[in-house]
């Protein structure tokens, strides 16, 4: 069964790790509706700072969005740093107990709650498990790769298996993102072989110096629309 889509995660495309307003601007000159801001991180080093994407956050407008990407586990944390951000999508990469969840959606109803199900990090049928027991307290989940070598869960650059996101697509009552080495070259085949309902891209869209390339992220763009298209008229 397709899990059912809401209005955000009906081809879903989010570019993350945006550094500056210049970079968030191009990536919604080109077509790109979420852009993803990881903060407060247990690993990687964050692109810029609080207060600097909380002016970019604010500044955008749908059908643009910010997305929060965060590793915090409680709600009062979660609510807190949303409220600095001026941001109602939230993406979370930590572990998180269902009360608190339970408890961040009673204290603010509207925002949109993405949970992350890192391949590589723990057995498969913990993640499962984590799909199961979550799917009730969340809008949508998002898989991503674990690297071992710096114990990074995202912006690894590195593919999975993915026969394991096309097994949690077809187990999620919810909408699930595909995340993890995607690039211009792979995610037209990764979207018709997953079947997600969104797709994120961070690494793979940068040139050598880190910063988004303009060429890359329409190409990605495109292609990704590309594969939304194929998956469509596959079912039909």
């Amino acid at each position: 069964m397709v899990p059912p889509i809401t209005p955000h995660f009906r081809d879903f495309i989010q570019v993350a790790g945006v550094r500056d307003l210049d970079e968030a601007n191009l990536l919604m000159a080109c077509g790109i509706r979420y852009l993803g801001f990881p903060l407060r991180l247990p690993v990687n080093k964050e692109d810029l700072s609080e207060p600097a994407a909380a002016a970019i956050i604010r500044t955008i407008r749908p059908p643009g969005y910010g997305v929060a990407i965060t590793y915090q586990s409680t709600a009062e944390d979660i609510v807190g740093f949303m409220d600095d951000l001026g941001a109602s999508l939230v993406q979370l990469h930590g572990d998180i107990a269902a009360q608190e969840l339970t408890k961040l959606k009673r204290l603010r109803p509207d925002l949109t709650v993405i949970k992350s199900l890192v391949i590589g990090e723990r057995p498969f049928e913990e993640l499962v498990d984590t799909l199961q027991r979550l799917s009730a307290f969340v809008d949508a989940f998002i898989t991503d790769t674990f690297d071992p070598a710096t114990g990074a869960s995202g912006a690894t650059g590195k593919l999975h298996d993915w026969q394991l996101s096309r097994r949690l697509v077809e187990l999620a009552t919810k909408p699930v993102i595909l995340a993890g080495g995607l690039t211009p070259e792979n995610v037209r085949e990764a979207i018709k072989f997953v079947a997600p309902a969104g797709v994120d891209v961070h690494t793979g869209v940068e040139d050598i110096a880190g910063h988004k390339d303009a060429v890359k992220v329409r190409r990605f763009e495109a292609e990704a629309r590309a594969g939304f298209d194929l998956l469509r008229a596959s079912r039909t």
